[in-house]
């Protein structure tokens, strides 16, 4: 029970039918979906980026020097703590930006909550996490909108500025590039241990770190005339991101899997059992389209698949600049970027070695 209430606190995770980016609709069917939503309203010249390959955000130009980016992220609780489900919430959301070559600039909160399950200062604290990373990039929430709703959901509309030469699509991969992970995969499988209580402390402070980790090297990414394509590896997990990449570009991504890293202990835990179902569905939705060698364990095709929340930047660059790629991640922080893959001529697809 807590004090301002006299609602008893379920854990967040319990009123959700499934937490962070494992949330999203299957690739598949969102394909089906998108297929019945077109618009008689013609393309501006000005939308430099919108629905036509699935990136990150859409790109609206401003001036010879500036254009819009715009983009939204929301889900269901993927931790029990409220005040880290914000912050993970919010990062996710603003990743996009980064994704993009942007710098964000403001926030708009989208709230949904069941108001007679969760007290409010619980709801307060999911709010003051999502703040917290705002004011970690430097932005400000500046209004928002709010509902009662059955499940609690959480996310931002996210605004950024970009120069219109350094915007950075997901469809611009070239043959001959290198692929580098700014960040390590196994997110999905240490939400689904967490979801039915196994998942040891360590595990946890791993998830909230890499969940909460800013992908600021985003713009100064952009700005090296090496790097040819960038995307965030969100829900439908590398190898789905990796598909966005190669049918953007109708070039064959191929992935090192040795070389691909993973948070400690998630191929152990995928080994067990704990796999989420988005892991499933995204296979289903893709698989079709992915070669794997011959003996790829079962654990390694599900982390491959794994839904990650607020997962890392996935950089498509020349050999000649892949030093100042992995510079750049390390003078933000991400020690473990590394050198994941290649892209190859051929057909739309993925390639796992």
């Amino acid at each position: 029970m807590t004090a301002s209430s006299s609602i008893a606190v379920p854990r967040l995770t319990s009123l959700s039918h499934g937490g962070g980016c494992g949330c999203k609709i299957a690739p598949g069917v969102l394909s089906d979906i998108l297929k019945h939503s077109g618009t008689a309203l013609p393309v501006p010249p000005a939308l430099l980026v919108g629905l036509e390959t699935s990136d990150d955000a859409a790109v609206y130009q401003l001036n010879d020097e500036q254009a819009l980016i715009a983009t939204t992220d929301f889900f269901m609780p993927i931790v029990d703590d409220p005040h880290d489900f914000g912050r993970i919430a919010a990062t996710n959301a603003i990743s996009d930006v980064y994704a993009m070559g942007g710098r964000p600039i403001m926030a708009l909160a989208l709230v949904g909550m069941p108001i007679n399950v969760l007290p409010l200062d619980v709801i307060g604290r999911i709010l003051e996490g999502g703040q917290r990373a705002c004011a970690e990039a430097g932005i400000p929430v500046a209004g928002g909108h709010t509902i009662d709703s059955v499940e609690p959901i959480y996310g931002l509309v996210v605004m950024g500025l970009v120069h219109p030469s350094r915007i950075k699509r997901n469809a611009d991969a070239r043959p001959g590039d290198v692929l580098v992970l700014g960040k390590p995969l196994g997110v999905g499988v240490l939400s689904a241990a967490l979801k039915k209580e196994q998942l040891d402390a360590e595990g946890y402070r791993q998830m909230v770190a890499s969940t909460t980790k800013l992908n600021t090297p985003g713009p100064d990414l952009a700005a090296l005339p090496g790097v040819h394509a960038l995307t965030d590896v969100t829900g439908f997990g590398l190898a789905g991101h990796g598909l966005e990449l190669a049918r953007g570009a109708n070039v064959t991504v191929q992935v090192d899997w040795t070389r691909v890293p993973l948070l400690p202990g998630v191929r152990e835990l995928a080994a067990q059992g704990f796999v989420t179902g988005a892991s499933g569905r995204n296979w289903n939705s893709y698989g079709a389209q992915v070669q794997l060698p011959e003996g790829f364990a079962a654990e390694d095709r599900a982390l491959l698949t794994d839904p990650q929340t607020s997962g890392g930047l996935l950089v498509s660059c020349a050999p000649d600049a892949v030093d100042q790629v992995l510079q750049t991640f390390r003078q933000h922080g991400f020690e473990t970027a590394a050198v994941v893959g290649s892209v190859a001529e051929g057909p739309a697809g993925l390639v796992v070695r």
